[in-house]
């Protein structure tokens, strides 16, 4: 994510009063914890972002809220199910830096790659999914890209992954033959990635 100053450059003075506000809501969350039932003031901020903030710092604000806050397992799945799709994708794209074991980030990006949100995907096939999802996984991942036509550029750790993956490149070969069949045109990024795995098309 971008630097907090960055952050800060996009905002207009109302926007970083507001944030500031926000992050020291989550950072007294993180030292105490609320018990119960009881909503901490930064979720709802949380909620409330993208009316405060301009459309090109509310993903970033959002994930420095979640960061800050130190959020456990139970608080991030709670705030991803419960979220829009907006409040989903922020969750996505920190996961990263939260510190979520396999068994509690894994399901939240499986659901994302089963949606037809395209930004959704995109957010899903970050740097978390490069390093916990399985190879089965992973190269349904890439094919869901393929299908909804985000960018393979969003994929994490591709050139590793798919390199030497024969697998995938018979997933992909498979796929191009049935968009043929089709009369339907390949992906140029379909191309890109069959590449990267070394195997020749034939």
């Amino acid at each position: 994510m971008i630097p907090r100053a960055e952050l800060d450059a996009r905002l207009g003075g109302a926007a970083r009063a507001w944030l500031d506000e926000a992050l020291a809501e989550a950072a007294h969350t993180a030292e105490r914890p609320v018990t119960g039932y009881g909503t901490a003031p930064w979720e709802l901020r949380f909620a409330s972002a993208g009316r405060h903030l301009g459309a090109d710092a509310v993903d970033e604000a959002r994930v420095l809220l979640l960061r800050t806050a130190r959020v456990d397992a139970p608080t991030a799945t709670r705030i991803y199910q419960q979220g829009t799709a907006a409040e989903r994708r922020a969750v996505l794209l920190a996961l990263p830096d939260l510190g979520l074991d396999a068994a509690a980030g894994v399901p939240l990006v499986e659901d994302a790659l089963r949606a037809n949100d395209t930004r959704l995907v995109a957010a899903a096939v970050g740097p978390y999914a490069a390093a916990h999802l399985d190879p089965h996984a992973w190269r349904h991942a890439v094919l869901k890209c393929l299908f909804t036509g985000v960018s393979v550029d969003a994929v994490a750790s591709l050139r590793e992954r798919a390199h030497g993956d024969a697998e995938l490149a018979r997933m992909l070969g498979d796929y191009a033959k049935e968009r043929t069949a089709a009369a339907r045109p390949v992906p140029d990024d379909l191309h890109r990635v069959l590449a990267l795995t070394g195997a020749e098309e034939s």
